[in-house]
This record gives C-alpha cells, sequence and structure tokens, in this order.
C-alpha cells in the first residue's frame, strides 16, 4: 500500500534533494538574526542602569 505524499510534501522533497544545503543555510541565516549569545549578569547590570526613564507622557512639556 503506498502513502498518500500532498503536493507541498513531494515539492519540499524535491527541493532538498535539489538543494542538500538548503538547510544548513536556513540555519546559518537564522543564527545570524536570532541566536543571540548570552549577557553577562555584569553587562546586564550596566545596560540597565544605563537605560533613561521616560516621562509618564512623553509629549508634555513640564
Amino acid at each position: 500500500m503506498k502513502k498518500y505524499q500532498s503536493d507541498i510534501t513531494r515539492f519540499l522533497t524535491q527541493l532538498k534533494a535539489d538543494r542538500p544545503n538548503l538547510e544548513a543555510g536556513q540555519q546559518e541565516g537564522r543564527a545570524l538574526l536570532w541566536d543571540k549569545k548570552p549577557i553577562s549578569a555584569e553587562d546586564q547590570r550596566r545596560a540597565l542602569e544605563a537605560k533613561i526613564r521616560q516621562r509618564a507622557y512623553v509629549y508634555s512639556n513640564d
């Protein structure tokens, strides 16, 4: 008995077969934009201290 495969599944299977480095390229792109190194506790503390408090209503001339 043959298992059913949708058109999308067949397309993706063929695409991955034609371009075997596709997933590696996607993971490299994700790493550039999303995967960040952990920030040390000292850097976190300095970042919090460097923040300037915003007024409750920023458009006020008070």
